[in-house]
């Protein structure tokens, strides 16, 4: 068992900010993970897409937006989205608050099966 408020934060490949409540990284499950993200208000993720992992975002807090593939739409709470392997996709935070999602994968979350598609902006654009 595990509380989202004792769990420690770490960011992803993708710039995103996480508390994984159960997968590999807490011991409690092999084949999944469940986490909290966080976009804090401005922020962003990179775009990229996973070889393997199926995720669902259910968005608890917030505003944004989202690239799914080649589609964009605004996200808010209450918002439920399926990214299938091999689709990029995208976050910004356009609201005041931070954007907080649960990030579900299966199979678990891993940095290695994670791809970075979009190119860094240079410094100073």
């Amino acid at each position: 068992m595990s509380r989202l408020d004792q769990v420690d934060a770490f960011t992803t490949l993708d710039g995103s900010t996480i508390r994984e409540l159960t997968g590999p990284a807490s011991g409690s499950a092999v084949k999944q993970s469940v986490a909290e993200a966080a976009v804090p208000p401005g922020g962003q993720t990179a775009e990229h897409f996973h070889r393997d992992t199926e995720e669902i975002y259910l968005f608890t807090a917030g505003h944004g937006r989202m690239r799914l593939g080649v589609e964009e739409r605004d996200i808010s709470a209450g918002d439920c989205v399926t990214i299938d392997p091999g689709v990029p996709h995208k976050l910004w935070n356009t609201g005041e608050g931070t954007l907080r999602l649960l990030c579900c994968c299966a199979p678990a979350y891993r940095d290695d099966d994670t791809v970075i598609t979009e190119q860094e902006e240079p410094q100073g654009a």
